[in-house]
Formats: structure tokens, sequence, C-alpha cells
């Protein structure tokens, strides 16, 4: 029995949550529908990491849906939405934003940390080769004497140079 009621209450509160972010907006034809979940899909959540706005059930995202709805009722453009969603919030919003002075470093700065982490990499790896080779001289005379006797020892069939 016990098992029955936490079954029907786990069911219950998944329920609630699944239901929680579908919009009931009214469209005057399909293709302002099509408007509106293009403008959702390509808008990017404003709190949220990396969700659209169709995607995201965060109560900014719910107000923003619905200001497209309000502005596809008014009979606004696709680009005065984003407009005035850019102008609001910020080239943040865009999935592609413009390049522009203000979004250079969004645009190539992964590409320069790239560029000086391989820069610091071959550094480092050239610096140790250097530092290898002038660390790693030749045998001195007691060493060289010294290991021929160890393989003479291991091996004796090898004759030692005079």
């Amino acid at each position: 029995m016990k098992r029955l009621i936490a079954s029907i209450i786990l069911s219950l509160g998944l329920l609630g949550s699944s239901q929680a972010a579908i919009d009931a907006h009214e469209f005057t034809n399909e293709s302002q529908r099509q408007r509106y979940h293009d403008l959702t899909s390509v808008l990017r959540c404003p709190k949220c990491q990396n969700q659209n706005i169709a995607e995201s059930s965060s109560p900014i995202a719910n107000d923003l849906r619905g200001e497209i709805h309000r502005m596809l009722g008014a009979g606004r453009s696709d680009e005065q939405i984003i407009h005035f969603m850019v102008a609001r919030y910020g080239d943040f919003v865009l999935y592609d934003p413009p390049l522009s002075s203000r979004t250079v470093l969004l645009w190539f700065g992964p590409a320069v940390l790239l560029l000086a982490g391989g820069v610091a990499v071959a550094a480092v790896v050239a610096s140790r080769r250097c530092s290898r080779l002038a660390t790693g001289s030749a045998l001195s005379d007691a060493e060289q004497h010294r290991l021929a006797d160890l393989l003479q020892n291991l091996n004796p069939s090898i004759e030692q140079d005079p």
C-alpha cells in the first residue's frame, strides 16, 4: 500500500513539472505560429547558459515568449522583434552575434587562447629539450671503463677495445 501511495505522489509530482513550461498562446494563422516557433528557437534566454527561450523554463524566458507573441499580434516583423530583443538584452540573446567591436573577443578569443596555449607548450618543450641536451654530456673515462666492465661481466664473449 505504501508503494502505491508513493508511486501516485511521484507521478503527480512529475506530471506537474512537465506541464510547467507549456505556453498557451493563440495565433491567428499557422504562419504566425511558425514565426513564433522560429523566433523563440533562435533567441537565447538571458538567464540560462545555453538554452533558447523556447526550451527554457525560467521566468524571463516565459516573459520573452509572451512579449514575442504580443509583438507578432501587433504585426511586427521578425527583424523588428530581434532588434527589440538585442536593444533590450544585448547581443547575448543571439546565438550568432554580428562581428563588431563589442563582440570581437567573443569571435576571436577562443582562437587566440588556443594559439597562446600552443605557443606556451612549444616553449616548454623547447626549453626542456635544450636543458636536456646541455646536461646530457658524454661519459667520462671512468664511467666508460665501468660501463665496459659491466658489459664484459654481463656477456663474456664481448671483447674490450684497447
